[in-house]
């Protein structure tokens, strides 16, 4: 027994970090709307850096994300992926988008940066007062970054008025799988040593009935008369004086 709780405490261990819950934002299902005509103007991925700690959101400004048909938020290391930035200006004046820029940390602490992701610049967008619009953005994390959940930081960099601001669309939870599925090698190998460890077990369990059933039974017994004796014993006393007076007894009765 003590061999079998050893071995369920070393499967709980492989298994524990295939049962890792990710931290999750929930999509807003708010409906956005595409404002009709004006050419967005996207310059591309050379277009410079423009994060700056001293932008704020402007009033009157709301933001909203969403993983086009990617709902699970999944990001495949190496390849591109698209999000979608809605954008409602209730402000009094028009809203010209400047560009969308994000970056990779650790969920558990975004001092620490992963990756910097491409800036996306906008040469000719904006969005009239009262009006709402959507902007892509498309990035893609190192195909070297190892699996898992990260933090993805995303912001929209816009002026109103002359005035730049700067607004977080998404502050939230990613998970980065390795290209050409969603199960990484890690995964399989755990499941495999954890499948393993299971038949080992079951076979351990089972060697240790057969031997526990094996000394419950008990040597035949053989009637002699009206007596009985075991069947080991009438071996050893075979040819001796014993049992030739158990033979000459029987021949009596008879």
């Amino acid at each position: 027994m003590k061999n079998f709780r050893v071995l369920f405490l070393a499967l709980l261990l492989l298994v524990s970090p295939l049962l890792q819950v990710a931290r999750c934002q929930s999509d807003s299902e708010e409906a956005v709307e595409t404002v009709e005509g004006g050419d967005l103007g996207i310059v591309g991925e050379d277009a410079p850096e423009f994060v700056d700690s001293s932008f704020g959101p402007a009033p009157g400004v709301d933001t909203v994300c969403i993983f086009p048909k990617n709902s699970g938020r999944l990001v495949t290391a190496g390849e591109e992926t698209e999000l979608l930035v809605g954008v409602k200006n209730d402000a009094e004046s028009v809203m010209n988008v400047i560009a969308i820029q994000a970056s990779i940390h650790l969920p558990f602490d975004h001092k620490l940066l992963v990756q910097n992701l491409t800036s996306q610049a906008f040469n000719n967008a904006s969005v009239p007062a009262s009006a709402q619009a959507s902007f892509p953005y498309i990035f893609a994390v190192s195909k070297f970054l190892q699996p898992g959940n990260f933090d993805l930081v995303g912001s929209i960099i816009y002026e109103i008025d002359e005035h730049p601001y700067l607004t977080t669309f998404y502050n939230g939870t990613i998970e980065v799988v390795e290209s050409g599925g969603f199960i990484s090698v890690e995964s399989v190998f755990l499941f495999s040593l954890a499948a393993a460890l299971l038949v080992f077990a079951g076979l351990w369990i089972q060697g240790q009935v057969k031997q526990l059933s094996k000394k419950t039974k008990k040597a035949p017994k053989v009637e002699v008369g009206t007596g009985t004796t075991d069947a080991s014993m009438d071996e050893w006393l075979q040819g001796t004086a014993y049992t030739q007076s158990l033979s000459s007894k029987s021949k009596k009765k008879k």
